[in-house]
């Protein structure tokens, strides 16, 4: 079936348009002329009457007011009166949250094939800290005669970081003596 809109630049024929794209998400075909007339082929079937859009809008405005969530406004009164009977709720449980731990293995490598790997082990060892707990070790050749310690040890999540045990202990003084660097190869969580 063919519509033909005969003037879109009309009152009339933009009402018609309007009309018929009401039921239809798209049009085909073009304009024949310019600015005259719009010709439509469609195998849609025309619809009964349909109700006017701006009514239809109306009721439903009405209705998103009550389920308005403000997702970037303050707390409610109701909102913080929860969370304080949460936090009060923890706190009366009487339960500390414990802290999680972790295994970790630790690529240390000395600075050549020279370097003492008996005293670079001992002074990797020799980093203390609360939640810091060393554990095996061997040496791993890498090259040329060159071997890496590795080694195991378990911390604390919440009172050791990692990060901070490389970059202020292992390649620090006194210890950077011996270690070049250092690699994490594993990190589990235990």
């Amino acid at each position: 079936m063919a519509v033909s809109f005969a003037n879109v630049n009309s009152e009339a024929g933009l009402k018609k348009l309007d009309e018929y794209l009401l039921t239809r998400s798209y049009i085909t075909g073009g304009v024949t002329a310019e600015g005259q007339g719009v010709k439509v082929e469609s195998s849609a079937v025309p619809s009964a009457s349909t109700p006017d859009v701006a009514d239809a809008a109306a009721p439903a405005a009405d209705d998103d007011d009550e389920d308005d969530v403000d997702l970037f406004g303050e707390e409610t009164e109701e909102e913080k009166k929860a969370a304080e009977e949460r936090a009060a709720a923890v706190k009366a449980s009487g339960k500390k949250k414990e802290s999680g731990k972790s295994s970790v293995l630790l690529d240390v490598k000395p600075w050549d094939d020279e370097t003492d790997m008996a005293k670079l082990e001992e002074a990797v060892r020799s980093v203390q800290m609360e939640g810091l707990l060393w554990g095996a070790s061997k040496l791993v050749p890498v090259g040329y005669g060159i071997k890496k310690l590795q080694i195991m040890m378990t911390i604390v999540d919440d009172l050791v970081s990692i990060d901070t045990l490389i970059e202020d202990h292992l390649c620090a003084e006194p210890v950077n003596e011996y270690v070049q660097s250092c690699d994490i190869v594993a990190f589990n969580k235990i």
